[in-house]
């Protein structure tokens, strides 16, 4: 294998040109002429976050299971208070230790869309092995819920040679993993576009950067919860100010403690005193910005 610098044009344009972003999709305006969309997404990883490292401390899987335990009913209670709904992205084997939690989810009209079959490194499992694994999730779920997932977030924010073929096989409507804007966009796939929505992420706008810690290393949280809100705060003051999506991502058992889910509660407080902040499902944003752009042909 060469080096990068010695590499020849075709190779690192073939490299770059794989997954790009298509056609901005933010619409001329939100439905019921809100200014801007809202989407706020919980990944569901419990245990999974130890068990997809091989199960080696107990401790940790407790700490995941705080998340169902514990989390997970503090951030419904603040989502019903402000009355809003939410998706919830969650591996295969969450949904199996905690099925009751992922119909519930559903039966109160939040969405359960897909983040792999046990949290796994996408991009270090072989392709035949990935695409099996998230068929076996979007089954898992459909079991579970009763509704097929129509989007995913791949469980590393990455996308493997063949995770967006794997998607495209699916069917999905929407994807929520990857970074190229601050708004919606289709997916291209070695140049084509794909009909599937971009929902992108960042890792400004995730709790986990903030607060995670670990207990053998040099990594320990750093921000206050209240610095955390505020960057939260601003990020969504700029999706209004430009008219575009403020996306956020939590965790259950990060933010889901009683220090922390105040930021949650006080954010919503604040998008909501704007009166005009359209809050919903990505299932819901993804699907009015597809068919406002005429997309064709996902879930």
């Amino acid at each position: 294998m060469t080096e990068p610098h010695e590499w020849p044009e075709e190779h690192w344009r073939a490299r770059v040109g794989h997954i790009r972003a298509g056609r901005g999709l933010r619409p001329e305006s939100w439905p019921r002429g809100a200014k801007c969309a809202v989407a706020l997404s919980f990944d569901s990883d419990h245990e999974t976050n130890e068990l997809r490292d091989g199960a080696e401390s107990l401790a940790r899987l407790s700490w995941g299971e705080y998340g169902a335990r514990r989390g997970i009913p503090r951030i419904r209670a603040v989502l019903d208070k402000h009355g809003v709904k939410a998706s919830f992205f969650v591996p295969g084997v969450s949904a199996l230790l905690h099925p009751d939690e992922q119909r519930e989810l559903v039966a109160e009209g939040h969405e359960v869309g897909l983040h792999g079959w046990i949290h796994e490194r996408n991009t270090l499992v072989p392709p035949a092995e990935e695409r099996e694994l998230m068929l076996r999730a979007a089954d898992t779920l459909e079991r579970i819920t009763g509704k097929r997932p129509v989007g995913m977030r791949t469980p590393s924010w990455d996308f493997s040679d063949v995770t967006l073929d794997i998607a495209e096989e699916l069917g999905l409507l929407y994807d929520s993993s990857l970074f190229a804007d601050d708004d919606p966009y289709e997916i291209l796939n070695r140049g084509h576009p794909t009909g599937i929505v971009e929902l992108p992420v960042e890792w400004i706008r995730d709790d986990a950067v903030y607060f995670m810690m670990n207990r053998y290393g040099a990594q320990r949280p750093y921000t206050p919860p209240a610095d955390v809100l505020d960057i939260f705060r601003r990020e969504f003051d700029g999706a209004h100010a430009e008219g575009g999506l403020f996306l956020l991502t939590m965790h259950p058992h990060i933010t889901g403690y009683r220090s922390r889910i105040f930021i949650l509660d006080e954010l919503l407080a604040h998008i909501r005193a704007t009166g005009d902040a359209w809050i919903a499902t990505h299932e819901q944003i993804a699907r009015y910005c597809a068919e406002t752009a005429g997309l064709k042909g996902n879930a």
